[in-house]
């Protein structure tokens, strides 16, 4: 279970306000990437964190209302489909976790990121690995990032039904690929990532985005 002793450490040597950041959304082939940025109080951190992957979906919707209600702060960053296809899926990410982390209501003087990829943001960062299942500040921050972007989706599934978003996410489950295959994509799809740039360009790319 995620804790707080990579925190604590870090605190002894840079104390002030310290952010978890996490994203959601990175692999799938339609919607935003979205990150979330949170500042816990040590003294009263939120029971139940774990990694949102971990969790079933009532569970992470109670863990959001908690982060919420109890967090110091949390900022909340995403980054479009067009950006995603501008810049590419590693970029965007990055450009969403730097509006997260300015998202916040008080400036966090130091970030612990999820993955071993530092981004570019308005303040120093260390990355952990599998942060999201070791460090509650990046729990945190995945949770808010996953319920926060299943809502999008849910809210886009109204806009476009035929593609099962409110199940899939935008993920490429074969549903979502029966969809795209009898639909075609819509405004909402990743024209970078190789299913959805192959149905409207032609090729048989088989890896999940034409660029990392």
């Amino acid at each position: 279970m995620p804790h707080y002793i990579f925190e604590s450490r870090i605190l002894k040597i840079r104390p002030g306000p310290l952010a978890g950041v996490d994203e959601a959304g990175r692999g799938p082939l339609a919607g935003p990437v979205v990150a979330a940025a949170v500042i816990l109080d040590r003294k009263r951190i939120p029971k139940g964190l774990d990694d949102s992957k971990r969790m079933l979906p009532g569970a992470r919707e109670d863990a959001y209302g908690r982060i919420i209600d109890i967090a110091i702060g949390v900022g909340v960053g995403e980054a479009s489909v067009d950006e995603i296809d501008l810049v590419n899926i590693r970029q965007a990410t990055h450009l969403a976790m730097a509006r997260a982390i300015r998202a916040l209501p008080l400036a966090a003087q130091f970030a612990l990121v999820d993955g071993n990829d530092a981004p570019a943001l308005p303040c120093p960062c260390e990355t952990l690995v599998e942060g999201d299942g070791r460090s509650v500040s990046i729990a945190a921050a995945s949770i808010i990032a996953k319920v926060t972007r299943d809502r999008m989706m849910r809210a886009l599934h109204e806009e476009f039904p035929g593609y099962g978003w409110y199940n899939n996410k935008g993920y490429s489950t074969e549903e979502h690929l029966s969809a795209l295959s009898r639909l075609g994509p819509c405004r909402h799809h990743r024209r970078s990532f190789a299913p959805v740039h192959n149905m409207l360009y032609g090729g048989n790319r088989e890896d999940s985005t034409l660029t990392l």
